[in-house]
């Protein structure tokens, strides 16, 4: 899951782009339907009929029509920035039914962006990128992708999932934006701030109601459709997915609502379906703070200038919680000082995200902990003020799949067993709202869908070769979803990147190594690249 923009700047480093040649080599939402029946199925062609609709001309060049679907070239989708990976893109949009039970009814329309491949002669079977969230737009993470190296030898498929930034209707909730900037000023539990909370998301909810907008209708059951709808449109046989955080929610109900057209998929920062929640994001946190704990603890230098480190977080989470600490900072695009109040709640979600920032945690905590907030305060609010937290995510996305398909399934006291059993130390407050996921539970009565059909909740079974790729430092998904998710796949690969945070393609030179050899070989991909890997060096301060 991506999560919603409050997570400090990554750690910069330099990522090497891929060579085309003959045999060359090589991430913060989280996480519906009306449907009261069977979930929807795409109406495409049946697998082994789908023909390119012109033989020889590139894909996304030509309109098709298949069932209550249509593809059709043209401009390419609007992104907030200008990205340079699409320059040269073939674009288009794909025509589905909002609620496929209603296939007469309203229509919406989805960005498509297809980057050709560096390769002259490219292979025929696309990669087909699946964004964060839910609510990002995978149209603006071409970049992410490109870099990654996935369009050396395949074409690189992009479309804004449904209700994201460039698909119509978008489902965007600016104000709720603007409330999560403005709650930097106050205390994550009080009560006040759970009314200002919910009552944003009513907001959103009745606005985007009143333009008509069915927000049982976005899912990941419709979602799934909407990808094959666009496979089949675009006339590929079979084509292979790359999935990232949310994504991978996705990708896991695509492969078991359409699995006959995918040759491979790649998961990198799972989250399985089957046991997404409150309660997993706290097991995801513990996972994520404990590798690197550990590794500081395994420098010597860390070591003895951050003894226990660990025991030192848990007890800044408890006097936070207790007694919160209120400071002012400066942020970029900000001309004055911007208040924050520091919590018990506020430093468990910035840890949560801070381990995309690893070498600087054991500083920050230390200053923390001697009456210097300013560092950890500037990364809280930077991410939630910044530009890119404005306007971009898609709510109503992230509330459809949220409140479909995760509180319906996980009752209040599984989401607290979460928290208890994550962190028995935690103050009750701060075990009652899960990372990344603020008053979840309100918000979803608030919202008011439906819930999706049980077997949403379902394990994915099948032998599509899988590659699950996870970070050591990963405290959004954490690791263990990898061997989770193999238990009922027969053809998984599972590699956990040590010394990474979230979505390791974004990050590690050796994630993306794994990834592209995995696609030129599915069930063999080459992870040599591992043992050469060493550990970030921690900062330490005076």
């Amino acid at each position: 899951m991506t999560i919603h923009p409050q997570a400090p700047r990554r750690r910069r480093r330099t990522v090497r782009r891929l060579r085309a040649a003959a045999a060359g080599t090589a991430a913060a939402g989280l996480l519906g339907t009306a449907l009261l029946a069977s979930p929807a199925r795409a109406q495409s062609a049946p697998t082994g009929a789908t023909p390119d609709p012109s033989p020889g001309a590139p894909i996304g060049t030509v309109a098709r029509t298949v069932g209550d679907a249509r593809y059709e070239p043209g401009a390419c989708p609007k992104t907030p920035e200008p990205v340079e990976a699409l320059g040269n893109a073939r674009c288009g949009t794909l025509t589905v039914p909002e609620n496929r039970a209603e296939p007469n009814g309203r229509k919406i329309r989805l960005g498509v962006a297809i980057v050709p491949a560096l390769s002259a002669d490219p292979k025929p079977d696309p990669i087909v990128w699946l964004a964060g969230g839910p609510g990002d737009d995978a149209v603006g993470e071409a970049k992410m992708a490109v870099d990654g190296g996935l369009n050396r030898d395949r074409d690189l498929v992009l479309m804004s999932q449904r209700g994201t930034y460039s698909a119509e209707p978008n489902l965007l909730c600016p104000n709720i934006d603007e409330f999560n900037a403005r709650a930097v000023g106050l205390v994550s539990g009080a009560p006040e701030t759970e009314r200002l909370h919910v009552a944003a998301t009513k907001e959103c909810r009745d606005r985007l109601a009143a333009r008509g907008i069915d927000l049982a209708a976005y899912n990941d059951t419709e979602s799934a459709a909407d990808y094959e709808d666009l496979r089949a449109t675009l006339g590929v046989r079979e084509w292979n997915l790359y999935a990232i955080s949310y994504g991978t929610h996705l990708a896991l109900v695509y492969m078991r609502e359409h699995p006959d057209g995918l040759r491979s998929v790649a998961l990198d920062g799972i989250l399985p379906p089957s046991r997404s929640g409150s309660a997993a994001t706290w097991s995801s946190a513990r996972q994520g703070f404990d590798g690197l704990f550990k590794e500081c603890a395994q420098q010597p230098a860390c070591n003895e200038r951050y003894p226990n480190l660990s025991a030192t977080f848990d007890k800044l989470v408890r006097d936070l919680e207790a007694k919160p600490v209120t400071t002012t900072v400066t942020v970029p695009g900000r001309e004055e000082p911007v208040k924050v109040v520091l919590d018990g709640v506020a430093l468990v979600n910035w840890m949560t995200s801070a381990t995309h920032v690893a070498p600087q945690v054991p500083l920050a905590l230390d200053e923390l902990a001697r009456g210097k907030p300013q560092r950890i305060a500037e990364q809280y609010a930077g991410g939630r003020l910044s530009p890119a937290a404005m306007g971009r995510v898609a709510h109503g996305l992230v509330y459809g799949v949220f409140c479909s398909e995760w509180t319906p399934y996980e009752s209040q006291e599984q989401a607290l067993q979460g928290g208890r059993k994550a962190f028995p130390s935690y103050p009750p407050s701060v075990q009652a709202q899960a990372p990344q996921l603020t008053f979840l539970r309100p918000d979803c009565e608030a919202w008011d869908v439906p819930a999706a059909p049980a077997s949403i909740r379902d394990a994915t079974r099948g032998d599509i070769p899988t590659l699950a790729l996870s970070g050591g430092f990963d405290s959004q998904t954490g690791a263990d979803n990898g061997p989770y998710v193999a238990r009922t796949l027969d053809n998984v690969e599972v590699v956990t990147i040590p010394y990474e945070p979230h979505v390791v393609i974004a990050t590690s030179e050796c994630a993306q190594e794994i990834a592209v050899s995995f696609f030129d070989t599915p069930g063999s991909a080459d992870t040599s690249c591992l043992k050469d890997l060493k550990a970030p060096a921690f900062e330490t301060g005076p």
